[in-house]
């Protein structure tokens, strides 16, 4: 049986890469943007990558440079090394792992738990960092649930961790934004999946909420979750469709 996303996840908006601010030293997926997220009563997203020795980190990039400035793949380091990896922006801050990550939030906000690709392709080479992810999450107390571009990954979770919802993040695959084939590009986005890896919700981006299949989802009653809102004006357009949002670069409101 597909287990239901907790209304928690409905309720409270989520901060992606927790509440990040690098003009207030909080680079994405920091431990300071989610104590800033926590402290806010945000909702928080994380995103997950591994490394040589098999641990799952709070990261989001494949490619260190962006948010580091040392150039090279996080998977070719030790988590210790990673740890030791200082995030720009940040008060010499390394990059944490998903089992620090859990002592801080701690069950007191809704974790959205994103499973970055690991084949390359969104194909079936998966396994390695859902199986290191629920070998952390499984002792977690708190509203959780775990999303993945991958349906692979998403189907993985779904045998690892059945009782925790699981989602697909969704999107409409636009050429420029995606370095895929046409043939995945084209199977992905009409989320044909859904069913097959047991999902419980989609995340979906944003400007694409009118999609056909995220209406027909919608009136199956699915939760439709979407990203990455980026103002109040798109918060409001997004609402139209979606339950809930992901965001970043402003303060969403709070349900009354």
């Amino acid at each position: 049986m597909t287990p239901e996303l907790p209304r928690a996840f409905l309720d409270v908006p989520i901060a992606h890469r927790a509440l990040h601010d690098i003009t207030q030293g909080r680079p994405e997926n920091s431990r300071a943007a989610i104590r800033a997220a926590i402290k806010a009563g945000y909702g928080i997203e994380i995103d997950l990558q591994l490394t040589a020795d098999g641990q799952a980190m709070v990261f989001h990039d494949y490619d260190m440079t962006r948010l580091t400035g040392q150039p090279g793949p996080i998977r070719r380091l030790t988590a210790a090394e990673a740890e030791a990896v200082s995030l720009l922006h940040s008060d010499s801050e390394g990059i944490p792992t998903l089992a620090e990550v859990l002592n801080m939030v701690a069950g007191q906000v809704p974790l959205l738990v994103e499973i970055k690709d690991q084949d390359g392709g969104m194909g079936t080479d998966v396994g390695a960092l859902e199986e290191a992810a629920a070998a952390m999450l499984s002792a977690y107390d708190g509203p959780l649930a775990i999303m993945s571009f991958n349906p692979n990954s998403t189907a993985a979770m779904a045998r690892l961790m059945p009782d925790v919802p699981r989602g697909i993040v969704t999107s409409a695959y636009e050429r420029s934004n995606w370095p895929l084939s046409q043939a995945v590009r084209d199977h992905l986005r009409d989320i044909p999946d859904f069913d097959r890896v047991q999902a419980s919700f989609i995340s979906h981006e944003w400007h694409d909420l009118n999609r056909p299949r995220v209406q027909e989802l919608k009136a199956r009653g699915v939760p439709i979750l979407c990203w990455t809102i980026r103002s109040p004006e798109q918060e409001a357009e997004a609402r139209k469709v979606a339950d809930n949002v992901t965001f970043e670069g402003y303060l969403a409101a709070h349900s009354a």
